[in-house]
C-alpha cells in the first residue's frame, strides 16, 4: 500500500468529549482502518480524524466509509452498538446507519476492533433549528420505546461517579466540601430521576457532538451511552432551546436533570485519570456552576 495522508479535523466542540493529536508515526490504528477497507474491497487512500478519545473515529476516503476503532477488548461494545443501531433502524428512528455496503460486524485486526458506518453528507447551514432537533429527540425516544434491549439503569452511571468520590485516591484535587457537595447532589437527583417521570430507553448524550445535521434530517451517533431513565435526562444535554419543543416534558424534572448531568460531567474532570484538554479547569468552573444550581 502507498502512504497514506493523515487529515486533521477539529472535532465538534462540545465539553463532553476529549481530543488528542494523531500523527501517521505513532498511531496504528489509521493504517489498520484503511488496510481493512482495502480488503473488503472498496478503495481506501486517506484518512480523516473526526473524533480521537479510546475510540476513533475516521472518515476513510474515497469510499466514504467512517471506522470506528477502539481496543480489542471493547469488541463487546462496538457490537452492542451496532446491534442498537439495526434495532433502531428497524423502527425508523433517526440515527447514523453502518454502511449499507458491507456486512454490519465488529472487524478484529491485531489489537484494535472496527466498525464501519455509512458517512452522512452535512447540511450547510450554521445551526440545527431548535424545533427541528426537539422533533428528532422525540422521533428517537419514541423509537426507543418500541425496542426490548437490555440497557442499564441511569443509577449505574451515577453510581460510577459516586464510587469515584467515595475513592480521594482516585479525585485526590477535590477539597471535602466540594466532594460533600457532589455526593448529596447525585444521591438526591439521582432518586427524582429514578422516580420522577416514566423510565424508558435513552440515549444518555444527545448533546450536538452526537447529532449529525444531514440532508435528510437530523440522526444521532455514538449508541455506546444508552441508559433507563427519564426523557428529560437526555433533553438535559441538548441547548436550552430545545426544551421548548419537546412535547410533553417536566420543566422541574428537567432542571434536576440538567444539574445531575453536571454532576456526574463534574465528577469525571476530577478523576486523576481523566485526559480531557484542561479537565482540571473546566471541572472547577462546572463545580463553581453545580454549587451555584443548588443553592438557587
Amino acid at each position: 500500500m502507498d502512504p497514506q495522508s493523515i487529515v486533521l479535523c477539529t472535532p465538534t466542540p462540545w465539553p463532553y468529549r476529549a481530543s488528542m493529536d494523531i500523527t501517521p508515526l505513532d498511531e496504528p490504528r489509521v493504517p489498520n482502518a484503511l488496510a481493512l477497507l482495502t480488503d473488503l474491497g472498496l478503495p481506501a487512500e486517506e484518512a480523516v480524524v473526526l473524533h480521537a478519545s479510546n475510540t476513533l473515529t475516521l472518515r476513510l476516503r474515497p469510499a466514504d466509509v467512517v471506522a470506528r476503532i477502539a481496543p480489542r477488548d471493547r469488541a463487546g461494545d462496538l457490537a452492542v452498538e451496532l446491534e442498537r443501531a439495526e434495532a433502531l433502524q428497524a423502527v425508523g428512528a433517526p440515527v447514523g446507519p453502518p454502511d449499507p455496503r458491507l456486512a454490519p460486524t465488529v472487524h478484529l485486526r491485531g489489537e484494535h476492533a472496527i466498525t464501519l458506518w455509512e458517512h452522512l453528507p452535512a447540511r450547510d447551514r450554521e445551526e440545527m433549528p431548535p424545533a427541528e432537533f426537539a422533533d428528532s429527540l422525540a422521533a428517537l425516544h419514541t423509537g426507543m420505546r418500541a425496542l426490548d434491549l437490555p440497557v442499564p439503569p441511569l443509577a449505574d452511571r451515577v453510581g460510577h461517579a459516586l464510587d469515584l468520590l467515595r475513592d480521594p485516591e482516585r479525585t485526590p484535587a477535590l477539597a471535602a466540601a466540594a466532594r460533600s457537595l457532589l455526593q448529596e447532589t447525585l444521591a438526591r437527583l439521582a432518586e427524582r430521576a429514578a422516580t420522577g417521570g416514566p423510565q424508558q430507553i435513552l440515549h444518555g448524550e444527545p448533546h450536538p457532538g452526537n447529532v449529525l445535521d444531514t440532508p435528510s434530517g437530523p440522526r444521532f451517533i455514538d449508541l455506546e451511552t444508552f441508559c433507563r431513565g427519564p426523557v428529560e435526562f437526555d433533553l438535559a444535554h441538548a441547548p436550552a432551546e430545545v426544551a421548548a419543543h419537546y412535547p410533553g416534558h417536566d420543566p422541574a424534572l428537567l432542571e434536576d436533570c440538567r444539574t445531575l448531568s453536571l454532576a456526574i460531567a463534574t465528577t469525571w474532570r476530577f478523576d486523576r485519570q481523566d485526559t480531557f484538554p484542561d479537565g482540571r479547569a473546566i471541572g472547577e468552573a462546572w463545580l463553581t456552576e453545580v454549587r451555584a444550581r443548588v443553592e438557587e
